[in-house]
């Protein structure tokens, strides 16, 4: 994509000193501009109270994109070409009282792009944008980039998107889930609507169920005060999960274009089969980490974390049945499960198809695996398809191979990251990969009756140890139907 494509805008982050922006934003914005798919006039401003002036501000800066980018792609030339694109402000984002400054650094340049990225807390979302519009920066020409999660609930997130929408409209407002840009989530796509072999199988006449994994070997860390408010069900269900399981049972829509893509997800959402009341009982698992190891290390319980409360109910670990009433998926489960502190990193998407209907090798295992579509998108980007293949030697005895399509193999380019790819889709105004606010209603309209039904319910989570493969309760879950985790093994053939 060459420099002459890109718009001449200026990026504007809020929080400029945080966690997301130091090992994300920035190191994304980096690669753009390295690449050149940023215009030479672009400029980039970072927002925080810390106290800093540009070139304090670069030094702390350079040191954190220099961790977060592969050694080999940090340039010092580069760098300082790079460097040359940003100013710092020190401003309180909640005072109304800082953005005249914001508004006269930006300047009076009417028709320029201004893409607002709030890389901060739920709760200023509303504020940033009225004191935006108070000063004039939230004219047509501007589009705001909300991270999630998006609201607590419902009525949550429906009050932070009203306010929102008193100054932007919805064309302009890019609530971003950095999962969607993810090279193998686009793979997954192209897989199913640029290829006739999967469609026809695609459905529940072939499809025996499917398994939506999210899994990090880390616990809390210092994410204590935040996570313990939101638990693995509004931090990783309520968004990443489920824009997943969109994209795997969505319907193709008539053109890739962005409302298209979002009317087809959002159908899904909307045919979810509710889970209230006791249902949450028998069709989902809550856990919380216990104190465990990993490699001879002691890891603390979740109760023991910096800024988590010691008699937290707070979840840890989610697994659950969901189930899509629609003609194409009726009958086939979705499982999803997320964690912290388990033994593995992973994230992926299992679509396992049924077996064979007759037995026709009897030398071959009574256990006969249906093939298997394993899309990983974490550690290593992978699409691999599990065949059976005659073993070599005498008879016919069967066994599971796999053919695989590792990114880094069969493109030796350097695969772009998510936020490189989904900030360039803000720039240029795209919002394929966005979510559209009647997906996040949907999203917590499913969501919250399994929230209300824990408290009234399934008020304490079940224990695992930190460094295990997480609560018993979640193989239970999958094994009443004769089904098990893929974890690298072979899953359970249903009886």
């Amino acid at each position: 994509m060459s420099i002459n494509s890109q718009l001449e805008c200026d990026i504007v982050v809020f929080g400029g000193t945080g966690d997301l922006a130091m090992r994300k934003l920035l190191p994304a914005l980096y690669y753009l501009h390295r690449e050149r798919h940023l215009h030479p006039g672009t400029r980039i401003v970072a927002l925080a109270r810390a106290e800093h002036d540009v070139a304090s501000y670069a030094r702390l800066m350079r040191r954190h994109v220099s961790q977060h980018v592969a050694k080999a792609d940090f340039d010092a030339t580069i760098w300082d070409a790079f460097a040359e694109r940003f100013s710092y402000l020190s401003i309180d984002a909640g005072q109304r009282v800082a953005f005249p400054r914001l508004a006269k650094a930006l300047g009076a340049e009417p028709g320029r792009v201004r893409v607002f990225y709030l890389a901060t807390t739920p709760n200023l979302f509303a504020v940033i944008a009225r004191h935006l519009d108070s000063v004039g920066l939230a004219n047509s020409d501007a589009r705001i980039v909300l991270e999630k999660p998006l609201g607590e609930s419902l009525s949550t997130a429906n009050g932070i998107n009203d306010e929102i929408g008193k100054v932007f409209d919805e064309s302009r407002v890019f609530r971003i889930d950095h999962y969607l840009g993810k090279e193998a989530v686009q793979n997954l796509l192209a897989l199913r609507f640029g290829n006739a072999l999967f469609e026809p199988l695609w459905r529940n006449a072939h499809v025996d169920h499917v398994q939506i994994s999210v899994l990090e070997p880390v616990g809390v860390e210092n994410r204590g005060d935040y996570y313990d408010q939101a638990g693995a069900m509004r931090d990783m269900v309520q968004n990443h999960l489920l824009q997943l399981l969109c994209l795997v049972a969505m319907e193709a829509p008539v053109h890739f274009e962005p409302e298209a893509v979002r009317n087809e997800k959002l159908k899904v959402l909307e045919a979810l089969r509710p889970i209230t009341g006791m249902d949450v009982q028998d069709r989902t698992v809550r856990g919380q980490y216990s104190e465990g190891s990993r490699a001879g290390e002691a890891l603390p319980a979740y109760y023991f974390e910096k800024s988590v409360d010691h008699d937290s109910n707070t979840e840890t670990f989610v697994a659950l049945r969901a189930e899509v009433d629609s003609w194409r998926w009726a009958g086939v489960p979705f499982y999803l499960r997320t964690g912290k502190a388990t033994s593995q990193r992973k994230s992926e998407i299992i679509v396992q198809f049924k077996s064979v209907p007759h037995r026709l090798f009897p030398e071959s295992d009574d256990q006969l695996a249906g093939n298997r579509l394993v899309i990983r998108l974490q550690p290593d980007e992978s699409i691999s398809l599990s065949l059976m293949a005659k073993s070599p030697g005498r008879g016919m005895l069967l066994q599971e191979v796999d053919l695989d399509l590792q990114f880094d193999k069969a493109f030796k380019r350097r695969r772009w990251e998510a936020y490189e790819r989904l900030l360039l889709d803000v720039i240029q105004g795209d919002a394929t990969l966005f979510m559209r606010r009647d997906e996040i209603e949907a999203a917590w309209q499913w969501v919250d009756p399994i929230i209300a039904g824990w408290n009234d319910y399934y008020r304490t989570p079940k224990r695992y140890a930190a460094g295990s493969r997480g609560p018993d309760a979640a193989d239970s879950l999958l094994e009443r139907s004769g089904h098990a985790w893929f974890d690298g093994r072979p899953t359970k053939r249903r009886p």
